[in-house]
């Protein structure tokens, strides 16, 4: 049967699968197996960049006469290799709850000091640039202005999702409320999005306008500097802090720094070239980073966007289930791998064949520590495990590709 991951899931593991010899297929392809029949067939070249303490790490800079697609090919194979050896370690009877929720709860402290850091900064911030743009009376500071300004407004948009996914009513949301980290981050997104367009046309609009602004005093260039200065060291600093995240709204804010530090460089280069210069390099300035705020964030919104509509996940990860189901105990072949997103994290759904005269106790324990192992990968939210005796008849679901029914 044809799985949606058979691209990439229905590998030499699965035809190996077929022959019935379950014991001997899976000593065969464990993962230093498969290692060891890997390493004995790399070539010259590929093997003068490995790691000699560590089996899993190759450095491409030292491999000769390859192509950049033959790297890229041996260095995912290597991560392959790892992934499965990683999956080998998962124990499902393993119950780190208490451990995982005490570090889950330390994770969540630092991320909201982290928002909480971000928001009292952007409010510091705005204020000073308000300053700025009144003294300077220049349209790419005022560009920059008008981004910390929706700066709070998207950082309290981020902070309330945030919020709302920790309160969950298991009633109303039975599988918690996940998805609303992406739908944030694509409102936060937006309005950036927005905010560039509308800096956009105000800038056009100055230059076919051909209007010189006034020329600012020593006065007034000795606070530009220091209030824009000041404010780019800080999102700097707030950007390295950030980034080292894995929570994506907290990532979210990283990125907003690192575009707050681009438009503060560029927005007080043009202001200062516009007033010594050619009046015209401010809002070409602004321009140029309306551009740039609307490519930015345009991109997140579709990225964003895709992970709520139910997109596939890579071949790698497909190879990674299915190594995992494949090795679990008794399953005697694979019939479908699936994996997509739903939110931040991937839904698994894996149908696998047992023997038909299997007692259901024996099979409901084998289908549920499956479960159990594929939900310990930090990638998934949930799996699916679909027992069958065979693999000849047609997939259990058909995509669905009519319209909802909207009548009442």
């Amino acid at each position: 049967m044809e799985g949606e991951s058979n691209s990439g899931a229905r590998s030499a593991l699965l035809t190996k699968s077929e022959s019935g010899k379950r014991g001997r297929f899976a000593r065969r392809n464990s993962v230093n197996s498969l290692r060891n029949d890997f390493m004995l067939r790399l070539p010259d070249k590929v093997r003068a960049g490995l790691d000699s303490e560590s089996p899993y790490d190759i450095d491409v800079s030292k491999t000769k006469g390859l192509t950049s697609g033959v790297k890229e090919y041996y260095k995912t194979q290597f991560e392959t290799l790892k992934a499965f050896e990683e999956v080998d370690a998962i124990d499902p009877s393993e119950s780190t709850d208490c451990e995982d929720d005490e570090y889950e709860d330390e994770e969540q402290i630092q991320n909201e000091r982290a928002m909480m850091v971000s928001n009292y900064a952007n409010v510091i911030l705005l204020a000073f640039k308000l300053y700025a743009t009144i003294r300077s009376g220049s349209i790419a500071i005022a560009a920059s202005t008008l981004d910390s300004l929706l700066d709070l407004m998207a950082g309290g948009i981020l902070w309330f999702t945030h919020m709302s996914m920790k309160s969950t009513n298991i009633y109303k949301y039975p599988i918690g409320k996940l998805r609303i980290q992406p739908v944030g981050i694509v409102i936060f997104a937006a309005v950036m999005a927005t905010l560039g367009f509308q800096v956009l046309i105000q800038a056009v609009q100055q230059l076919i306008a051909n209007e010189p602004s006034e020329k600012m005093s020593s006065e007034e260039l000795l606070w530009l500097y220091t209030i824009m200065l000041t404010a780019t060291f800080v999102k700097l600093a707030l950007w390295l802090y950030c980034r080292t995240s894995s929570n994506k709204i907290v990532q979210a804010y990283a990125e907003d720094h690192y575009f707050d530090v681009v438009t503060n460089v560029v927005g007080l280069l043009a202001a200062v070239l516009g007033d010594k210069y050619y009046w015209w390099l401010d809002p070409a300035g602004a321009v140029v980073l309306a551009i740039y705020t609307i490519t930015n964030w345009s991109g997140t919104v579709m990225e964003n966007a895709a992970s709520l509509v139910g997109q596939a996940a890579p071949p790698e990860f497909l190879q990674k289930l299915t190594y995992l189901a494949i090795r679990h105990p008794r399953v005697e072949r694979i019939d479908t791998v699936r994996a997509y997103t739903f939110g931040v994290l991937y839904f698994v759904e894996v149908d696998i064949e047992l023997p038909e005269d299997l007692p259901l106790k024996e099979a409901h324990h084998i289908g549920e520590t499956l479960q159990i192992k594929i939900e310990k990968l930090e990638e998934v939210e949930r799996a699916f495990v679909h027992l069958d005796f065979e693999c000849e008849h047609k997939p259990e679901h058909s995509v669905l590709i009519r319209l909802p029914n909207t009548k009442d």
